[in-house]
């Protein structure tokens, strides 16, 4: 195998991933304890080398450019790779370490995943945890993440899947708007009541309602005026404002069923549930970082579950 890379080439690919990360050469430079100036010539050393300019510079400020951001993607997982590699052969990391960022849709990010993460600090204080919080699909190779929270199962055979859970759905409406609309008393009143509508992001498609009929699953296309894109929370926000009917997962409305604030529609349909699947991709040596978290979700989700039977 012939050597691509020398000391001054790997130094150079650690200053600039420094830079793009801190947002300029001066705060590179004082984290690595270097001149301003000697960054500068890593990345123009860099560019020079791959034939591509890296960064926008001003007068006031630095920012990658679309070649630049997949680059610093790249050599920051390889950067992460290497660092994890060596800890694990010296075995100096006798606790999980190192940044972990993690893709999570909106529901399930803030009513299950950011209620654990005091925890799991508190038990791994030295990972840090980055959430970005989207209902759009990431890709995990040209984004950087380590895990991903996903509502249903990938085509991707090189991702890992594990289930979560299925998360039980609920048909809610405020008391104010059934005293004004009245009370559906079977799946055939749907039709005449405004049901609040949620557009898949992947498609632009309204979701259809699932409800038990005879044993049997059968999904609803409903109609409404209203309707919400990208956040799922905002079709349980508006049912709360009294604005019609909304079937969403029950761990988003406990909480108002309790005090009142929403009432539980047609029970004698319910039982139909969403999964959420944990993803990440396969590896030989998964960073301790990513195993320790994966365990830990697993096992409090685990626990949940038991309480709740």
């Amino acid at each position: 195998m012939q050597r691509q890379f020398d000391d001054v080439l790997l130094g150079s690919i650690e200053l600039f991933c420094l830079a793009a990360e801190l947002g300029g050469f001066t705060a590179a430079a004082v984290a690595a304890s270097v001149t301003p100036a000697a960054v500068s010539r890593s990345v123009a050393r860099l560019e020079q080398r791959l034939g591509v300019r890296l960064f926008v510079r001003t007068t006031r400020q630095i920012r990658l450019t679309d070649s630049g951001r997949l680059y610093f993607e790249q050599c920051r997982q390889a950067l992460s790779q290497l660092a994890e590699a060596e800890r694990q052969v010296t075995g100096s990391q006798a606790m999980p370490a190192g940044p972990l960022r993690i893709s999570a849709p909106t529901p399930y990010a803030h009513y299950r995943l950011l209620p654990m993460l005091g925890e799991f600090r508190a038990l791994f204080p030295e990972v840090t945890v980055d959430v970005h919080i989207s209902n759009r699909n990431i890709d995990f190779a040209d984004e950087g993440y380590d895990l991903a929270i996903r509502g249903r199962m990938p085509q991707d055979s090189s991702l890992v899947a594990r289930k979560l859970e299925d998360a039980e759905l609920v048909l809610v409406a405020s008391p104010a708007y059934l005293k004004r609309a009245g009370r559906p008393t079977s799946l055939d009143d749907l039709a005449r009541h405004e049901c609040i509508q949620f557009e898949l992001p992947s498609t632009g498609k309204h979701i259809p309602w699932p409800f038990m009929r005879n044993g049997e699953q059968v999904d609803i296309a409903t109609t409404g005026g209203l309707g919400c894109t990208e956040d799922v929370l905002g079709v349980a926000t508006r049912a709360r404002a009294g604005a019609g009917l909304v079937q969403t997962y029950r761990f988003i409305v406990e909480q108002d069923l309790q005090r009142g604030d929403l009432v539980e529609l047609l029970p004698q349909h319910g039982g139909t549930s969403r999964p959420f699947i944990l993803l990440y991709p396969h590896a030989r040596h998964l960073s301790l970082r990513v195993r320790a978290f994966v365990d830990f979700v697993m096992e409090r989700l685990n626990r949940k579950a038991q309480t709740q039977r």
